[in-house]
């Protein structure tokens, strides 16, 4: 299954408007580059024009033609203050203060997509997930009836034997650190659904533990356990199970072992961690040993898109992460 190439085509028939805050970072400008030639959306920059020019050129990227913000020189500078001001003067922002805030690249960029200047926002290549993350909170805000903003990645093998025809969903790995069983669950049932919209599957949802049906008695098992009542009560037609552990949930043998009649073990294709350690240990350690590459991490949840990226993310991931971005117009795939 070539999910980036159908991914890429879906983006490209949609013309949408991506804002990238980081517009003088060198992997994003290469990125806006193939984007606006491929046509896959339309990248926005935020930053100084001359200079993202000069970084451009630097790194051999094309970017005649793609439209650059500068916030200090911006038209909407002293509206977009405005409106920043009234949504975060009830925690003591001054004028002052949302006057210079808002000059900030990556608010400025969430301010362009809260006034439909863009369709959706994507950063993080050089900023940590908090950075990106705190201002799509603060202004972009949970959609309608989500109590959960969390992510996920989609591990896509080179051996379409490993996972669902080569893809297999792994959350949360970046947002949520320690989460209550609610939210878990949340997490978990969210997760399900961006998995049928975004990549065809047929979710089977299996929690992660270090005990597999009742094996160990813990509060951390318990917690587990509780998640799964929860997503059940919630999406009652969601094959939904565990509490788990990794090999259960993937090899049928052992699935069918140590967790007799369960329609998720051995064959699961969505896996939720525990916390956040464990997650995103064990995304990253399954596409360095296997050499997967990790679509992600996508958020969901919020009221427009907004998705963050990796640090150590490169142009392709870059591309890819602005294509489903723009997938993400669509409220069915914002989970």
């Amino acid at each position: 299954m070539d999910l980036i190439a159908q991914i890429r085509r879906r983006a490209a028939a949609l013309g949408k408007r991506i804002v990238l805050p980081e517009g003088e970072e060198r992997r994003t400008l290469l990125a806006a580059s193939i984007l606006n030639k491929g046509r896959l959306c339309v990248p926005v920059l935020v930053g100084r024009p001359e200079a993202a020019r000069r970084a451009a050129a630097a790194a051999g990227a094309d970017i005649a033609g793609v439209e650059i913000v500068e916030p200090e020189r911006d038209a909407k500078r002293d509206e977009y203050a405005a409106q920043y001001f009234e949504l975060r003067r009830h925690k003591g922002l001054t004028e002052d203060d949302a006057r210079r805030d808002c000059l900030a690249p990556l608010i400025y960029g969430v301010m362009m997509l809260h006034n439909d200047r863009v369709d959706g926002y994507l950063s993080g290549a050089d900023h940590a997930t908090a950075d990106t993350v705190r201002p799509a909170l603060h202004v972009i805000k949970p959609a309608p009836g989500v109590r959960t903003i969390s992510s996920f990645f989609i591990m896509i093998f080179p051996d379409e034997k490993l996972g669902d025809r080569g893809l297999l969903i792994m959350a949360d790995c970046a947002i949520n650190i320690d989460p209550p069983p609610v939210k878990l669950a949340n997490i978990g049932v969210s997760s399900a659904r961006m998995a049928k919209a975004l990549c065809g599957l047929e979710p089977r949802v299996a929690f992660l533990s270090f005990s597999t049906n009742g094996s160990t008695k813990h509060d951390l098992v318990d917690r587990v356990r509780e998640a799964v009542r929860l997503a059940r009560e919630k999406a009652p037609n969601l094959a939904v199970d565990g509490e788990m552990q990794a090999d259960a949930a993937l090899v049928p043998e052992i699935g069918q072992r140590k967790f007799p009649g369960s329609k998720v073990a051995g064959r699961a294709n969505v896996l939720v961690f525990p916390d956040l350690q464990s997650g995103n240990i064990g995304y990253k350690l399954v596409q360095r040993l296997t050499g997967a590459q990790a679509l992600g991490p996508i958020l969901q949840g919020f009221n427009k898109p907004v998705n963050d990226l990796s640090r150590g993310a490169g142009v392709d991931d870059i591309v890819n992460l602005a294509c489903v971005t723009a997938l993400q117009t669509d409220p069915a795939l914002r989970g």
